[in-house]
């Protein structure tokens, strides 16, 4: 969670009083979540202003390989390369695909202030092939990049979307008929990949007047015989299972591990419940995500990767942890270097 994630913006409403996950104009989750509250957010903001430790930013540059058009191009189908927090890009069907691309400074509604980037991007937006399509898993400022969205547009076929965001798309200028909004378990087929929105634990908005307007959503990615999942932003939840008992089993879980805190633990998992999570999925490989880009909690920023690869060790889980960048083969997946703990020299 990320206090600017509560910052003043532009909003749209949005309505699809059609969805069982729709109530009086808003979204909600199958388990209520716990409302913060004005006090506890004030608190919580505070500490985020006053009380935050050095750790929670690394001190050195962490590393990045850097990619070029002609590397991505040559790559082999069913690659995965992680450009930064939860924005990944994916070889599919001989297609490329990304999720929740955030290239900008700061995640923020503003540039001058907010969560800043530890590291540069390993490609710019400029030098990136033609994208099938963008998937987004909600509206949050550390997922859904506005100026991002405006560079990818001219060379993005369609982007998929829960319910909702979609309209915030078309609001900023996106073509309607390249944008298809699913509600939970709806699916999609793009070219020769086939995408199921799934339940998610979470919120969403923009600014102060917009909580919840629109949907949340994990997705199950099918290609061929390749089976992943991305789950967005989550808390812990039961649907784990049923995604696993009906999707199951996967080839790569990528699932949130970063930016988690006891204060608001049912919209963002513990890494003991990212564990739970992969396995409830029936995950071959997990790679955790939303870590190592941006300071959104109060944590050591190398915290995620640490609790996860113990975690994963005692339970005899398969781990990828690939350097932003670096190639990670979805189909024979290796487990890659503790890069969190040799920090690049100035």
């Amino acid at each position: 969670m990320s206090v600017f994630s509560l910052c003043a913006c532009v909003t749209t409403p949005t309505a699809n009083p059609q969805s069982p996950q729709q109530r009086d104009g808003s979204y909600h989750n199958v388990v209520p979540r716990a409302p913060i509250g004005f006090l506890k957010t004030l608190a919580i903001s505070w500490k985020f202003l006053t009380g935050k430790k050095e750790n929670t930013v690394p001190q050195m540059p962490i590393p990045v390989q850097a990619l070029t058009t002609a590397a991505l191009l040559d790559a082999p189908d069913n690659s995965l390369f992680r450009l930064g927090h939860s924005t990944l890009l994916l070889k599919l069907d001989g297609e490329f695909w990304l999720t929740d691309p955030v290239f900008s400074e700061r995640a923020s509604p503003v540039q001058w202030a907010g969560p800043k980037r530890f590291h540069a991007p390993p490609i710019d937006i400029d030098d990136l092939p033609p994208i099938k399509g963008v998937i987004l898993s909600h509206d949050h400022y550390d997922h859904l990049d506005y100026a991002a969205v405006q560079r990818l547009a001219p060379k993005v076929e369609v982007f998929v979307t829960p319910l909702g965001v979609g309209q915030r798309l078309i609001a900023w200028g996106i073509d309607p008929a390249r944008v298809r909004q699913l509600d939970w378990w709806d699916t999609t087929t793009v070219g020769g990949v086939r995408l199921a929105a799934v339940p998610a634990q979470h919120f969403s908005g923009r600014s102060l007047t917009d909580s919840d307007r629109t949907l949340w959503a994990s997705w199950v990615i099918m290609a061929g015989d390749l089976r992943i999942f991305f789950s967005g932003d989550t808390g812990y939840h039961a649907d784990f299972k049923t995604i696993g008992d009906r999707y199951g089993p996967f080839d790569v879980t990528m699932i949130e591990t970063g930016a988690y805190d006891l204060q608001w633990a049912d919209v963002h998992m513990q890494p003991e419940e990212t564990l739970q999570a992969h396995l409830d999925l029936k995950g071959r490989w997990l790679l955790p995500v939303h870590n190592g880009t941006f300071d959104l909690a109060l944590h050591a920023w190398s915290e995620p990767f640490e609790r996860i690869q113990a975690l994963a060790n005692a339970r005899g889980v398969q781990l990828a942890t690939p350097v932003m960048g670096e190639r990670l083969a979805l189909d024979a997946p290796h487990a890659g270097a503790t890069w969190w703990t040799m920090q690049v020299e100035r």
